[in-house]
């Protein structure tokens, strides 16, 4: 098993101006605290605790008002200077502490990305993708579905469909589809760690659908966030919308997976560490059964491959099988690449890409499923 501390990769830090972690912190935490601002009517209170949050962002990192072990890392640092996933992590903990959250109150359990999530769910957009969905001939409907699951709410899914060639979408600069179809010849237990709400859980759960329709799958346990994270990370409140929404749409899909959740056979999981600022080589013995008992674990999105191969400076030549060893089981990261992190590209890949001089590592126009089929070699 490899030991992520003991390699020559740094974690990914913000300090650097003008790269992507910085960006974020600089840019894209300010206009997210703007916009949660303007998407409900908080009173002054939540408005003075954005404020402040606005302000120390810029500054050093300052305790939660009550005491939580699990942030203690790097209080008192600068933002820019710790671990970006930590920072991001903690960003989002905070936001949520000054909208008021997880105090008493009538703000207590507020999503403040609802407004975002939901109106997402009522666009034309999601109609046009489940009619297309929908229409899938029988024989494209694994590569199909996968595809859909894979670009989420990305670009026009239709499009999207469209460029599939040979199997292969375009874009792809990893696939390992055919290992993750493989894997799924028993029919057992697939264990799905979700991403985004809205546009991008609608597919993951006509997958999820999918596999149990065709009995590559008994059971599909989705794994969702434990609270509002990352924007329009999914909660098990999105989920209920999503599956009302594909109910009361004309998706054959919708009565099937309605039933699979009173039966058990979609079951929802929201893990305390699902929010945790770290990456899964620090997950909890009960979170790790839980994958270990996988026929294969699916890892989606952006902020899960950062978890799962560790959110460090990684030479993109880096073994995906060797960073993932630790993993209790097998498993498959179904990505769009919109941040730095990545490994398992081989050169005659990445030297096209480039040389194009463009930000394919963040700009979300790239993608890769990527395998590791064994079981892990950890003791």
């Amino acid at each position: 098993m490899v030991n992520i501390e003991s390699l020559d990769a740094p974690p990914v830090v913000s300090s650097v101006p003008g790269s992507f972690p910085w960006s974020v912190l600089h840019d894209r935490h300010p206009a997210l605290i703007s916009k949660v601002r303007d998407g409900l009517p908080y009173p002054p209170e939540q408005s003075r605790a954005l404020d402040e949050l606005a302000e120390e962002i810029e500054g050093v990192i300052r305790p939660l008002p009550h005491e939580d072990q699990i942030w203690a890392d790097h209080l008192g640092e600068r933002w820019y200077d710790v671990p970006f996933l930590w920072a991001e992590s903690y960003f989002y903990r905070k936001l949520l502490e000054a909208v008021g959250y997880f105090a008493p109150g009538p703000w207590q359990g507020v999503d403040p990305f609802a407004p975002v999530k939901s109106a997402e769910l009522r666009g034309q957009a999601l109609d046009d993708e489940l009619t297309v969905l929908s229409e899938l001939p029988p024989g494209d409907r694994d590569t199909g579905l996968l595809t859909a699951s894979l670009w989420g709410n990305q670009a026009d899914l239709g499009f999207q469909l469209g460029q599939v060639d040979n199997g292969r979408a375009s874009g792809l600069v990893v696939d390992d589809s055919a290992v993750l179809w493989s894997l799924l010849t028993q029919r057992g237990t697939v264990c799905v760690v979700a991403d985004n709400s809205g546009r991008e859980l609608v597919p993951d759960l006509l997958l999820a659908d999918h596999l149990l329709a065709t009995d590559r799958a008994s059971r599909v346990v989705l794994h969702v966030k434990a609270y509002p994270y990352f924007t329009s990370d999914a909660t098990m409140a999105d989920v209920l919308a999503c599956l009302r929404r594909i109910h009361e749409s004309t998706h054959e899909a919708g009565p099937r997976l309605w039933q699979a959740m009173r039966d058990g056979t979609l079951d929802v999981r929201a893990h305390p560490f699902s929010c945790a600022p770290w990456s899964y080589h620090r997950m909890p013995a009960d979170l790790a059964a839980d994958f270990a008992g996988a026929t294969v674990t699916i890892m989606k999105g952006d902020l899960n491959y950062r978890r799962l191969v560790g959110d460090r400076s990684w030479p993109a030549d880096t073994s995906f099988e060797a960073v993932t060893d630790y993993f209790p089981g097998p498993v498959v990261a179904v990505r769009t690449l919109k941040s730095d992190v990545v490994v398992g590209i081989p050169a005659d890949v990445r030297a096209p890409l480039d040389a194009t001089g463009e930000q394919w590592r963040t700009s979300g126009a790239h993608a890769l499923v990527q395998a590791r089929a064994t079981r892990s070699t950890a003791s």
